[in-house]
This record gives C-alpha cells, sequence and structure tokens, in this order.
C-alpha cells in the first residue's frame, strides 16, 4: 500500500512535467544523482526508493558515491569542461558556501518550490544563503541527550531541562560516586565546536563573537561545570560518546541519533533513555546537521531533478528511510513506520528539531573552530578563568571575521 502511493506520488509528478511538454521525457534519460551513504544506506535507496520514481517516470537514476568534501571540485571540473553530468546532488549543510560562491548551484524559486508544510518548520530554512534559496532538506541529523534511567532513579534524580539543573544533577553524581558521570565532548575539533555552538545559542550568544555577553556565560558555566563532568568528557566525541554510556562510565550525555540502535539493540542497554536535552538561560537549541539536495548550475535534467526532490522528501520515502535505516525524517507525519521500539527515541529527536537552529555557513569556519576549541581547552581542561581567555581569542576572531567577508 505505501508503495503504492509512493508510485502514484511520482507519476503525479511526472505527469506535471509531460503537460509542460518536456521533450527529454519522451527520450527516458538517466537522472544522476549523488550521496555520500553507508553500504546499506546505499542498498536501502537504490532498493526500496529509487525504482518507484523510475518507473513513474520512465527514466533511470544513476546513483553514485561523491563525497562531501569532493563534490565542488567535480562540479567545477565539469563546468569548465562544459559537460554537466549531475542533476542533483545531496551534500553536507556544512559545505554549502564554496557551492553558492562559485556558481554551482542553481538558485531555486520559492514560489516554484512550495515547500510541504509538514516539513518541520525549524528545516524549511535549510539552505537559504544570502537571502536566496539554493537547497532544499532531505536527511537532517540532530544531537539528542542520552540517559542511564536506572542511575538516575538510584539517586533520586530526573533528566536535566536547564543549566542549573544539569549543574546540579553533575554535582550530585560527582559527590554520591566520587567521580563525575555527565559527558561533554571535549576532545576538540568539531565535537567540542558543535556543542559549544548550540550552548552559545541557547545562552543568547552570537558564536562568532567571543565578547558577546551571552558567549561569555556560556564559558563561565562550563568552567562551573567543568569540575564534576566525567573524566571521559577529555576525549569525548562521537564515537567514544557511545562507548562511555555503553561502559556505565557516563550517564548523561549529547550524541547523534545513530548512538541509540548501537547502545539498545546492539548493546542491549535497555537502561538508556533519551530526550531532546536542556534549555540554557534564552531558550532551548541544537545544532541541526545532515544533508541537504541542490540541483547543480548547468544540470541537464532539472525538471526531473526537482521531480526527485519531490519524491526524496515524500512522507512513503521518509518513513521508508526512517523504518529501514533509522534516519530522522524532515516531517511531522512521517513517525509512524518506524519500529515501536524506537518511537520514543524518534519523539526526542523530533522534539529537538523542532528546536533546531543551523551553523552559519562563513568562509573561515576552519579558523573559527581552531579558535573555539583553543577557548574550550583552556576553560575546561586548564582551568583557566573566562574572562582570561576570551579576550585575546575575542580579538583574533573578529580579525578571521573582518578577512573573511
Amino acid at each position: 500500500m505505501r508503495m503504492t502511493i509512493c508510485r502514484k506520488l511520482a507519476a503525479a509528478w511526472c505527469v506535471v512535467l509531460a503537460l509542460g511538454a518536456s521533450p527529454v521525457l519522451a527520450a527516458s534519460p538517466t537522472v544522476t544523482v549523488t550521496m555520500r551513504l553507508a553500504e546499506a544506506e546505499w542498498h536501502a535507496v537504490r532498493q526500496d526508493v529509487l525504482p518507484s520514481f523510475e518507473r513513474a517516470c520512465n527514466c533511470r537514476v544513476r546513483a553514485i558515491d561523491v563525497p562531501p568534501e569532493s563534490l565542488a571540485q567535480r562540479l567545477r571540473s565539469m563546468r569548465q569542461a562544459g559537460r554537466m553530468e549531475v542533476d542533483l546532488f545531496a551534500q553536507d549543510n556544512m559545505r554549502l558556501q564554496e557551492l553558492v560562491e562559485s556558481g554551482l548551484v542553481q538558485p531555486l524559486d520559492d514560489s516554484a518550490v512550495r515547500m510541504d508544510p509538514a516539513v518541520l518548520p525549524s528545516l524549511a530554512g535549510a539552505g537559504v544563503l544570502a537571502g536566496r534559496r539554493f537547497f532544499l532538506p532531505f536527511r537532517p541529523n540532530v544531537q539528542i541527550a542520552y540517559y542511564h534511567a536506572e542511575k538516575f532513579d538510584a539517586h533520586g534524580l530526573a533528566p536535566p531541562r536547564t543549566w542549573p539543573e544539569l549543574l546540579s544533577v553533575a554535582r550530585t553524581f560527582k559527590e554520591r560516586e566520587r567521580i563525575g558521570r555527565v559527558l561533554f565532548q571535549g576532545v576538540g575539533g568539531a565535537p567540542t565546536v558543535t556543542q559549544l555552538y548550540e550552548w552559545v545559542v541557547s545562552a543568547g550568544g552570537n558564536p562568532f563573537d567571543l565578547a558577546h555577553p551571552g558567549t561569555v556565560a556560556t564559558f563561565r558555566f562550563l568552567h562551573e561545570l567543568a569540575p564534576y563532568l566525567s573524566p571521559d568528557s577529555r576525549r569525548a566525541k562521537w564515537d567514544t560518546t557511545n562507548d562511555a554510556l555503553a561502559q556505565e562510565s557516563a550517564y548523561l550525555a549529547q550524541n547523534w541519533p545513530f548512538g541509540v540502535r548501537l547502545l539498545i539493540r546492539e548493546y542491549g542497554k535497555r537502561a538508556i533513555r533519551t530526550y531532546s536535552g536542556w534549555a540554557g538561560p534564552a531558550r532551548e537549541a541544537h545544532v541541526i546537521g545532515g544533508d541537504v539536495l541542490g540541483i547543480p548550475a548547468g544540470a541537464p535534467n532539472r525538471d526531473l531533478a526537482f521531480g526527485l526532490i519531490r519524491h526524496l522528501q515524500s512522507r512513503e520515502v521518509q518513513e521508508i528511510l526512517a523504518s529501514r535505516l533509522g534516519w530522522p525524517t524532515i516531517r511531522s507525519d512521517a513517525g509512524g513506520a518506524v519500529e515501536p521500539w524506537m518511537r520514543p527515541h524518534a519523539a526526542s529527536v523530533q522534539e529537538a528539531m523542532r528546536h533546531g537552529i543551523f551553523r552559519e555557513n562563513v568562509p573561515y569556519w576552519a579558523e573559527y573552530e581552531r579558535i573555539a576549541s583553543e577557548a574550550g581547552e583552556r576553560v575546561l581542561w586548564r582551568n583557566e578563568p573566562p574572562d582570561r581567555v576570551l579576550p585575546p581569542l575575542a580579538v583574533r576572531l573578529d580579525a578571521v571575521r573582518r578577512a573573511g567577508r
């Protein structure tokens, strides 16, 4: 039934294209789409997602794997050769700036896009750069909070929903167990900066301004929290966070949703629960990562690329991706196909995305990441006062911002 509906959706779009008298449809063209997926993900996409679109539109979809760091160069080479061979791509939402600045992606007319009302409002803004839409949501990702329910219950604690509650929970575990049990991804680089970014926004700060009161407040809070953190925090990143939760050396941590299946299904950690996380002084905020869809400038099958976007964003396809692969969905109406045991965790993801924010695509991101990592290292692990650490780093970052404009 679900695939019948999905085929009807794709067929309806292709009828629209045919009524537009597009001459390329009669030739049964090949539509080329690029993504970066794991082997199991490719299997599901090729076997369960693309065939219905191919049948409905009388076309062939050629799906190829392109690393996100290589996409811009590949598109640039095709453009220089005068032979664009890609019709649609999925790209990491932190690697969009170069595509836009280099003119490698087609601007999208909002009136033609007509965003489905079921797409989560927090995701609808994805892909707008410099006031113009270039990309559309496809595969979002957001960090959620994992906690060990039995350990919390044993100490009479509830999962924290605010910074003061987080500090209280961390202090209680440290005092009662003689070791910290709350994890912060403090290894440096992208894992640390991702958490810093959303914590700064939740305090009303500006991640790119280390002198902003909200940014300063974030580092002051981290300095206060640091003595109560798990020792594993210093090496914690996306994979080692799962290790700490699995080994029960940490009872509370933020991480991406891929850990749910690993911890609960593979490791049998039934006491692990999830929720969206905690709010800062200003709001709850969670960085949305993942992939968005774009159409290269000069794509030979632009109309069919739009049709494939509609197909990939449809409720039926989003439910397939959620149920088969555990992907977070872009839609508010696509949670019904998730396995019963996964539904509470899928709800945690949906709630986190309702508080979602996008990291700003800036040309100086790499340098920002280095400066923010240094600030985190010095405040968290060297116990240096934020009011001494931040002012010189703020000057450095401001110079980088000015040079990057």
